[in-house]
Formats: structure tokens, C-alpha cells, sequence
């Protein structure tokens, strides 16, 4: 169908008969000029983010309900990194004429996903013509008990420096399906070589905001010092904690988690997969730093490596290998 048969109100009439309520501090959602949220003793934290066609995606290769998912999932990473819970979001959408009403119902099936997945409430938004392509405005609005905010600049010298999960799988999937679209290009008949990689991909295309990984942290008592999400590579996150907290940090390269299939997909490429794990970014992963004393109730927390630790900020930024000079911490990732 096409948009201008429903009009602006139309579409988002469709759309709010699929968007239910989850959050009782959620008073008012769809459907009037603003929506209303009850007053709250906790600190509110409000992040927002824009998704551009050709500089943040490719629909070559992203699926719509795919791509609505990954644009509420970087705010959504934006408010664990502040150790809060995401509650409600917005969303704006410009939208040429080349996307009919299915096309954005799918983008909403992901934005929906999405929410109803980390207990989010879908509470309104605008939707705009576009003449330069998709884009893709979201606003999350989240909550942290006042005391608990971490923000990037509480790192201090002899914190441990941890992150959850594993680094580089997002840019060698993207690595992967630019290499499968210029294939395409010059043969639209090629099948594309994906088997085996599926979670390289998925890292790229859908991923997934770390909730676990702040849930885990509370149930252990343990509150970072200074913790960021990585979403321009480690190297670049890393610096804007030494930045702001006025610090230096020395990494051990071996200690850097780096998932099978993205070495896998580097070796195939010639590529280095510490380079991806440093600066590809989009990994959306943790990156915080903890008191030494509390080294006891992380080293067993799961999924969750030490790979370093704060120093004066005289002593810089460094990533030290297992054999050879430390060589200095070098932002190299998206800007």
C-alpha cells in the first residue's frame, strides 16, 4: 500500500493499534501532542541516536525489521552504560516514496521486538517525507536509582578495566556482507557465501544491548567506577574514559576477547582481528572499570574479562602485547 493512501495520521494510527504499554510511569503514549510520563524519584536518563541510509546502513543487505531493532538497541546500550533500564522511547522516521505501509510496519515489528524484549514503551514520534532516503530518529527515556549512575568519568588509577562479551564480530560481519554485495553487483546471480558465519552477521545487523550484563553486576554488588558502551571500537572508548576521567590505561592484548568466528572471518580476509576488536565498533558491548578490591566478584561473573587496568594519566594509554613494546592507544575507529 502506498503511504499516501493513509496519510501521516493514518500510518500512525495503523501503527499505535500494534504498540501496547508496559511501564506504569508511561501515562500517555501515541496519539496526542506529547507523551506523558509520571514523576519518578529516580534519575532520569534521556539518549537519542540517528540511523542514516548510506552512512549507517545498507539496505542491500538490512532487513528492515532487522535494522529497526539495531536503532532501538544502541539507545537502548546507551542507558546500561549509564547503569540504568531504558523505559520509554520515541521514534521519527523520514521516509521516501520508494517504502510502501508494509515497509514501515516492518520497521516497526523490529522497533517492537526490540521493546517488548527489555520492557520498553514505544510512547510516540513523527514521521516525516524524505527526499534523501530513510532516516531513523529514536530518543530513549530510562531510569537509575540516584547513587547508581556511572558515568565515563570515575575512573580511577588501580581500577581493574573489564568488558563483557567478545570484541570484533560486528565489523568482520560487515566486512563479510560489503564483500558479498560487490559480488552481487557484478552477478546478481551469485549465492552469497554467509554459511558458517551467521553470528558475525547477526552482531552487525541485530544486536543486542547488554541487559544481562547490568542485571548480573547488581545481583553481585558491584557498581563500575566509570563504564562505557562500545559502539566506535575499544581503542576509542577506552580514550574518552581516559579523557574524561583524567586518567591513563595500559590493555593486554592477549587478554582482549575476540569471538572464533570473527579470527575465522579475518584469516579468510587477510585482516587482522585485533584491528576489528580496537576499532571496528558496533560490538555494543561494556566497557567499565571496577575497584581492585572488587577483582573477587567479577572473575566468575560469566562472560565478563579483565584486560586491564587504570593508571596515572603521566603513564598514557597503552596496549601492551604479550611479547614486544607497548605501543600507544590510537582512536582509529567510526567518527
Amino acid at each position: 500500500m502506498n503511504i499516501n493512501e493513509l496519510g501521516e495520521f493514518g500510518l500512525i494510527d495503523r501503527l499505535a493499534k500494534k504498540i501496547p504499554t508496559r511501564n506504569p510511569s508511561t501515562l500517555k503514549g501515541i496519539g496526542d501532542d506529547a507523551a506523558v510520563v509520571a514523576p519518578s524519584e529516580m534519575c532520569r536518563l534521556l539518549t537519542t541516536d540517528m540511523l542514516l541510509e548510506g552512512i549507517h546502513f545498507d539496505l542491500t543487505y538490512a532487513p528492515l525489521k532487522h535494522l529497526g531493532y539495531k536503532a532501538a538497541m544502541v539507545n537502548f546500550s546507551d542507558i546500561y552504560a549509564m547503569n540504568g533500564f531504558p523505559k520509554q522511547m520515541v521514534v521519527s522516521l523520514g521516509i521516501s516514496q520508494r517504502f510502501s505501509v508494509e515497509h514501515v510496519e516492518e520497521l516497526y515489528a523490529g522497533l517492537l521486538l526490540a521493546c517488548e524484549r527489555h520492557g520498553v514503551d514505544l510512547a510516540g514520534g513523527d514521521t516525516s517525507a524524505s527526499l534523501t532516503g530513510l532516516t531513523i530518529g529514536v530518543s530513549a527515556l530510562g531510569e537509575c536509582e540516584p547513587g547508581r549512575v556511572v558515568y565515563r568519568s570515575g575512573a580511577k588509577p588501580t581500577d581493574l578495566i573489564c568488558i563483557t562479551g567478545s570484541l570484533g564480530s560486528a565489523y568482520m560481519g560487515l566486512l563479510l556482507l560489503e564483500r558479498e554485495k560487490k559480488v552481487f553487483e557484478a552477478n546478481p546471480n551469485a549465492t552469497p557465501q554467509l554459511a558458517g558465519y551467521e553470528q558475525i552477521i547477526e552482531r552487525y545487523l541485530k544486536p543486542e544491548a547488554n541487559r544481562d550484563a547490568i542485571l548480573t553486576l547488581r545481583e553481585a554488588d558491584v557498581t563500575p567506577t566509570a563504564m562505557v558502551d562500545i559502539s566506535d571500537g575499544l581503542a576509542s572508548d577506552m580514550l574518552q574514559i581516559c579523557r574524561q576521567s583524567g586518567v591513563g590505561a595500559h590493555l593486554y592484548l592477549d587478554k582482549i576477547p575476540i569471538a572464533k568466528q570473527c579470527m575465522d572471518m579475518a584469516e579468510e580476509m587477510s585482516f587482522d582481528a585485533v584491528t576489528a576488536a580496537l576499532n571496528g565498533g558496533e560490538d555494543y558491548e561494556l566497557l567499565f572499570t571496577i575497584p581492585l578490591s572488587l577483582h573477587g566478584r567479577v572473575k566468575d561473573l560469566g562472560p565478563v574479562a579483565v584486560i586491564g587496568h587504570v593508571v596515572e594519566a603521566e603513564k598514557g594509554a597503552l596496549l601492551i602485547p604479550p611479547n614486544g613494546a607497548p605501543v600507544r592507544l590510537q582512536a582509529q575507529g567510526f567518527r
